[in-house]
């Protein structure tokens, strides 16, 4: 596929429904570590996880989406995206190799970023399906699709997606140089430290009790500054986190304010519009009816 192919698909599929009908959020959570915002934590002790902040980070997000709403782990899927992965893990590894050390095996099991999934399963009983997914284009958009196919599984009540983002390194710099390719996306390296991490999660079902806020595909939203029409959007690299934490905040701003806002991941890209309240109930009805009849 030439570039010019390539860009033209791109926007086309930005402009796509993402989701067929409605999601309910259930929950979200955020954690992060040595990024230097306000709401860092010390990294969280993982048994048989070390070194690196993806697992540890990835699991505590779950954690708090879990804890905050219990459900049926056999009804509840997973997914889990992140462009790179453990890079902090496989740089170590490779780095031990290359120096004659003894190998690691801890170091090779915790690389695979289904690790940390096989751990939250155990720990929660989780059953269901689970997915690792790596994208350059938007984790949000990916993981809410990912969640709209599941749950059109009548075994499946819950989805709960989880996003991770490691700071830079060498072998993360090679990465997104690689990644660049030949035709001229740029894949910049993260600004953040090398031992830095971001993970959010949001714990999703279909609409209706107990679902306070809805979210639904809105039609792409062209914007040319750094942010959508009411503030909510930050334009990021390809395959940040950021949607997946400007979702998490949209969300517990509705919680308390109640409402409709516009959440923009990028322009032109896939928008989704959050409603809480009464009116997302009525949406989420109309619209999932409709969806049923087609």
């Amino acid at each position: 596929m030439t570039p010019t192919e390539n860009s033209t698909t791109t926007a086309e599929n930005a402009r796509k429904t993402v989701l067929r009908s409605p999601l309910g959020i259930l929950s979200t959570a955020t954690a992060t570590h040595g990024t230097g915002r306000d709401d860092d934590i010390p990294l969280p002790r993982l048994p048989g996880f070390v070194e690196s902040a993806f697992s540890p980070l990835a699991y505590e997000a779950a954690r708090q989406c879990l804890a905050e709403r219990p459900g049926d782990g056999s009804r509840t899927a997973v997914a889990l995206a992140s462009t790179t992965g453990d890079t902090t893990t496989a740089d170590l590894a490779s780095r031990r190799m290359v120096s004659g050390r003894v190998h690691n095996p801890l170091l090779f099991m915790q690389a695979t970023p289904n690790s940390v999934l096989g751990y939250l399963s155990r720990e929660f009983g989780i059953t269901g399906q689970m997915f690792s997914l790596s994208t350059l284009d938007d984790p949000l958009t990916e993981l809410l699709s990912m969640a709209d196919l599941l749950l059109e599984d009548p075994e499946v009540d819950r989805v709960l997606v989880v996003g991770v983002e490691l700071g830079g390194g060498e072998r993360l710099a090679a990465v997104c140089e690689e990644l660049a390719g030949d035709d001229g996306r740029s894949v910049p390296v993260p600004a953040l430290p090398a031992d830095a991490g971001l993970a959010a999660a949001v714990l999703l079902g279909r609409p209706g009790t107990g679902t306070p806020v809805s979210v639904r595909s809105a039609e792409a939203y062209e914007n040319d500054g750094d942010a959508n029409a009411d503030g909510t959007g930050t334009r990021a690299h390809p395959g940040s986190v950021q949607s997946l934490f400007d979702l998490v905040g949209l969300h517990r701003r509705l919680l308390r304010e109640g409402g409709s806002h516009l959440l923009v991941t990028d322009s032109p890209a896939p928008a989704f519009l959050l409603t809480a309240g009464t009116e997302a109930t009525t949406t989420a009805r109309n619209e999932t009816e409709t969806h049923a009849h087609q």
